[in-house]
């Protein structure tokens, strides 16, 4: 039901994408917080900055379960190296193709698909993580204009980002009801970016804030209608909710990987660890989590592709795949003693790098609330 022929020959051109370029170096990528231009320009190069975005702006307009293919296989080997493919055909081009002008959608989205540009994604603040709508950023009208002032936090890409999509209250009164959506070109007066932050996982992708201070930006750069960003945002969340949900079920599979690997080569007590059969239970338990997390976000990207509603479906395959991952992933470590603590074995970066699965794009708090709220109508 979830896949064909052609989801199965992009997930082979994905894996051997990830097995030839990204195994032999996600280890550097994480010691040196960097992920190598040449990678981003053989991602290019296949198109997978433009996997999901339609051919009329310059992607090859496949669908979710496409996405989902290339994500999962990617993921199994280096989550960072995903991250920017995955912005791409999300939070950068959901507002727009969600809620932008065709003139918008023509200027911004062909440069974001080819790799040629990268558009940031600014909701989140200093004080304002979770409760989005409490937001502090303010624009100002003022002529053809208007003038922004805050603080965006935690925000992937912003050092290199050509332009930023900026969340700011034009209406605080209004709270959540009064906020609109702008995109920011980075290069204005007034823009800058913080420190880089050093993260505890998911290096190779430089993250800070983006500081606003007096940026006068040009009605034209509206997204959509004034007030009404807030809408746009939590759309834009619902659709990057399966990215986070497959970079789960991908880091799973990837330690799961490791783990029989290396139970079927270590020996104790005279047999190798795959022969102990307490420890085969466990590796079966793991098997059977990751199945569940991987129908459950493969069912949303058919729903997608499908045009249903998957608020619920989204929030449901983030949290469970996410929150599985933490299990498997550590229960993977385990596997491995103590060498799965040392760095020279893959298992102790997807350690780290599946840590913030459950935080990031909504925490698993959130995903709660909104499964809740879908249940019971409000």
């Amino acid at each position: 039901m979830f896949f064909n022929e052609d989801h199965n020959d992009i997930r082979d051109l994905a894996r051997e994408f990830a097995e030839k370029e990204l195994a032999p170096i996600a280890n550097e990528i994480d010691q040196t917080d960097e992920v190598p231009q040449r990678i981003y320009d053989l991602m290019a190069e296949m198109g997978l900055f433009g996997l999901k975005i339609p051919e009329e702006y310059g992607g090859l307009g496949l669908d979710t379960r496409s996405y989902v293919c290339v994500m999962e296989e990617i993921c199994k080997k280096s989550i960072a190296s995903s991250l920017i493919m995955s912005s791409c055909n999300s939070l950068s081009t959901a507002p727009m193709l969600l809620a932008g002008s065709e003139e918008q959608k023509q200027k911004y989205i062909p440069k974001i698909a080819s790799g040629e540009e990268f558009m940031a994604f600014g909701l989140t603040e200093p004080g304002a993580g979770s409760d989005a709508g409490s937001m502090s950023t303010r624009a100002v009208e003022d002529g053809d204009s208007y003038i922004l002032n805050g603080r965006k936090t935690f925000i992937t890409g912003a050092p290199f980002a050509k332009n930023t999509i900026v969340f700011a209250k034009t209406n605080p009164e209004k709270g959540a009801k009064g906020i609109t959506s702008f995109i920011v070109d980075m290069s204005l007066p007034g823009v800058s970016v913080g420190k880089h932050e050093d993260k505890m996982g998911l290096r190779g992708v430089a993250t800070s804030d983006v500081v606003l201070e007096d940026v006068r930006v040009p009605k034209s750069e509206i997204l959509g209608e004034v007030d009404r960003g807030f809408i746009t945002a939590m759309k834009t969340l619902s659709v990057g909710r399966i990215g986070v949900a497959t970079q789960g079920i991908g880091v799973s599979q990837g330690a799961l990987d490791e783990a029989v690997k290396y139970m079927l080569e270590r020996k104790q007590f005279g047999q190798r660890l795959a022969d102990f059969q307490s420890l085969r239970f466990i590796i079966a338990d793991m098997e059977t989590k990751l199945n569940a997390a991987r129908m459950l976000v493969y069912n949303t990207a058919y729903e997608m592709d499908m045009g249903m509603d998957v608020t619920k479906s989204a929030a449901m395959a983030k949290l469970f795949a996410t929150e599985s991952s933490l299990e498997i992933v550590s229960a993977a470590l385990q596997m491995h003693g103590g060498y799965g603590y040392v760095k020279e074995y893959p298992i102790e970066r997807m350690y780290r790098d599946a840590r913030v699965l459950t935080i990031f794009e909504g925490t698993s708090q959130v995903q709660q609330m909104v499964i809740a709220g879908a249940i019971f109508g409000k």
